[in-house]
């Protein structure tokens, strides 16, 4: 069940920070920012298991955090899982040991993901921002290319909203259109 992400203009709540880890999910923010830009979600032999449009974005980041002098740092593991909201207790400590020279860590991640961060680093004075708006449940097919690319095509977006369902349906020109289902 991949939840579906969109970005969050975070520019301003990083303002004040001197430095800032960028903890991120590898699983639904790099699927959705991939099917957002039309792009490959894994290019095996062209970039490995990281997606490009999601790579893009965290440096459109990074960038002009450092021009502003701002020290920034990214941060993912994949190993034992790589979904953020069911990080082992060793994965956990890993950010807990990363993130304690940070002021700040920016999660690309749902909002269980941004629970793991607080959780992880509620005893330090780290603050915690959460990068992305979960917007609903993601359905997509996945398509397999040659050699070794994999793309999603996404059919719609499912919201939960009270007793009601919606189908969210994105067109190119990301309009979004709510129907009752």
């Amino acid at each position: 069940m991949p939840v579906h992400l969109e970005p969050r203009d975070v520019s301003a709540d990083l303002e004040n920070f001197n430095s800032v880890l960028i903890v991120s999910c590898p699983v639904c923010p790099p699927m959705c920012l991939a099917m957002q830009q039309d792009s490959p979600f894994i290019e095996f032999f062209k970039r490995g298991l990281k997606t490009g449009a999601f790579e893009d974005y965290i440096q459109s980041i990074r960038k002009p955090l450092e021009q502003r002098g701002v020290r920034t740092g990214a941060y993912a593991i994949h190993i034992p899982t790589p979904m953020m909201c069911l990080w082992t207790e060793w994965q956990r400590n890993r950010l807990l040991k990363r993130a304690k020279d940070y002021e700040a860590v920016l999660v690309l991640g749902c909002d269980s993901a941004t629970y793991t961060a607080q959780e992880v680093l509620k005893n330090t004075e780290c603050q915690v921002i959460q990068g992305m708006d979960m917007i609903g449940t993601t359905n997509a097919t996945l398509k397999v290319r040659f050699p070794l690319t994999f793309n999603l095509d996404m059919h719609c977006v499912l919201q939960n909203g009270g007793e009601h369902q919606h189908k969210i349906t994105l067109g190119g020109s990301k309009d979004i259109e709510k129907m009752a289902s």
